[in-house]
């Protein structure tokens, strides 16, 4: 099971393959509606900021060519602004890093810029037509509160969590520290080497079905990155704990070998050049 085609689902964090930490239930109906209008006033506030700076010009138009203008700001305020920025932040406009809200894909990774045009270009019916009347409907009884972009494009609004994240360090299981430092451990995907460091910081929070169905998942997935396997009748929680502080160790010996080496490197060009003596401090 490829842990970077997917989002790694855990009891109370969804994290996704570029390591965004997501809760796992959808923003709730009062959030994205807060985000909405959130959006809605800075569009207001940039609509104004445009009319004004357009009639500070006293650039003469006849009507034609003011039809003209109309609908390219129309478009631009519809379509390609909202399709701009939710690409570009994947997922969170102002409105939704106000509301704490971000549009993720169904598996929990980041939007691509089909389905933030395929959102934005529904959203001119559900949204600008109806006033956003078809949108609430839909969320409502949506059981992930989508609207009908989120179902077209495939995407839903996540909470993104506002607590810290475990930053606890795993402790390495006695009977496998032996095992552990010979073994070799190839570069874990990004969302998988996240999930297991998740999962051993809350795994005495879950609930115990919970917890043992998915050391046994993550244990699969990690696997075929470490060689030689461990030994035989290891305990899943075991072995990703094992790992997880070996890899600590590993990179920890690497960050401090970086250090001195730059500090080495820091010394040699501070010194003077041809054997001159540095001067005395």
């Amino acid at each position: 099971m490829a842990a970077t085609a997917r989002a790694t689902h855990l009891e109370d964090g969804v994290v996704i393959g570029e390591g965004v930490v997501l809760d796992t239930r959808p923003a709730s109906v009062a959030s994205r509606l807060l985000a909405a209008i959130v959006d809605l006033v800075v569009l207001f506030v940039a609509g104004i900021a445009a009319i004004l700076t357009l009639g500070g010009l006293d650039v003469p138009l006849d009507e034609h060519s003011g039809r003209v203008l109309g609908i390219v700001a129309v478009a631009v305020v519809t379509l390609v602004l909202p399709t701009t920025v939710e690409t570009l932040t994947r997922g969170r406009s102002v409105g939704k890093l106000v509301a704490g809200v971000r549009i993720v894909r169904d598996d929990g990774g980041p939007i691509t810029f089909r389905q933030a045009f395929v959102r934005a270009l529904t959203g001119v019916g559900e949204l600008w037509l109806t006033a956003g009347s078809v949108a609430l409907l839909c969320s409502l009884f949506h059981p992930r509160g989508k609207r009908v972009g989120d179902v077209l494009a495939g995407t839903y609004g996540s909470r993104v969590r506002s607590a810290r994240p475990d930053t606890g360090s795993a402790v390495m299981p006695p009977h496998l520290a032996g095992w552990a430092t010979h073994a070799d451990v190839a570069r874990l995907p990004d969302g998988l080497a996240l999930a297991v460091r998740q999962f051993v910081a809350r795994a005495p929070r879950l609930h115990p079905a919970s917890r043992a169905e998915l050391a046994v998942r993550l244990a699969g997935d990690l696997q075929p990155f470490v060689s030689p396997p461990p030994p035989a009748g290891t305990h899943p929680e075991a072995f990703l704990a094992a790992v997880l502080a070996e890899r600590g160790r590993r990179e920890g010996l690497v960050e401090l070998e970086r250090v001195r080496r730059e500090q080495a490197e820091a010394v040699l060009l501070r010194r003077l050049p041809h054997g001159v003596p540095d001067p005395e401090v």
